[in-house]
């Protein structure tokens, strides 16, 4: 698998920022990053698109998330994509899956106050997601995750998975709200400069504390996320019956694609979100 992915790592890291930058465009786009579990039987949602469809309507669906039944149509993709040997087509939807899958290992991606606004946290969404990993990660975590394995039940993987992230979300909330009660707020926040412009983030004193209430969570998920990225690939290629990867077809990138590209970048740059925005 090295060979076809780790030359394209940049053009992937590149490609995987499409999903979010499509909720400019596309309504439907937001509910394939989430599923509120808490609005849900967890145990009895039909796991299969069409069974869950009659049994709760497809707006219901979207409006609570679709995130683990558009993983399973990511992954038949990917696989059509290895049998078809188009290497432009797998790099794509490797890089799209991956961000799914790390989606779904955010516990708050699993829970209907996914940014705190039900309980006056509002912005622990990028707390957990972002300011931890962005101060911390680089010196403090373990990226390695060992060799991939073949994932043999998708569909009930990517449930796990968000199962895992739904029965986490409680935590998440209650360790920063018991926190925040006993933190002194003038040293919550802090002010720094972001691409040329000052903004509020949450200080690095507040973040190194709520990570010590956290443990090793977010790293955890983190490296659960990495490996399972990598089962994903890995198994799609398998269930395509192991093509060569040396010898791909590789395929150009159309006019019409260079275009949608170009207008999808403004409207992430200029445009307003869909649904929900943390």
């Amino acid at each position: 698998m090295m060979i076809l992915y780790k030359p394209h790592i940049e053009y992937i890291v590149q490609l995987s920022t499409a999903p979010d930058k499509r909720r400019y465009m596309v309504p439907e786009e937001g509910a394939r990053h989430y599923l509120d579990v808490d609005h849900y039987d967890f145990l009895n949602i039909p796991r299969i698109w069409p069974q869950a469809v009659e049994k709760f309507t497809e707006d219901t669906l979207q409006r609570y998330g679709i995130l683990p039944w558009h993983m399973e149509r990511m992954m038949a993709q990917l696989t059509k994509a290895f049998m078809a040997g188009d290497r432009a087509r797998i790099l794509r939807l490797s890089a799209e899956l991956g961000h799914y899958m790390a989606d779904a290992h955010v516990p708050l991606h699993a829970c209907s106050n996914h940014n705190g606004q039900l309980t006056g946290q509002h912005g622990i969404h990028g707390l957990w997601e972002s300011r931890i990993p962005e101060l911390l990660a680089d010196n403090e975590f373990d990226y390695w995750t060992g060799k991939t394995g073949y994932i043999r039940d998708f569909r009930a993987f990517a449930w796990q998975v968000i199962g895992e992230s739904a029965r986490a979300s409680d935590t998440v909330l209650w360790l920063e709200k018991q926190l925040s009660l006993r933190f002194p707020a003038d040293r919550r926040y802090a002010y720094e400069i972001r691409k040329g412009t000052l903004v509020r983030n949450y200080s690095s004193e507040y973040t190194k504390a709520y990570q010590a209430l956290l443990g090793d969570m977010v790293e955890r998920r983190m490296r659960g996320s990495i490996a399972a990225v990598a089962a994903c690939w890995y198994t799609a290629w398998v269930n395509a019956g192991q093509p060569s990867l040396g010898k791909l077809r590789a395929t150009g990138i159309s006019d019409e694609e260079h275009a949608a590209a170009r207008r999808l970048d403004s409207l992430w740059r200029t445009g307003k979100i869909f649904g929900r925005d943390h």
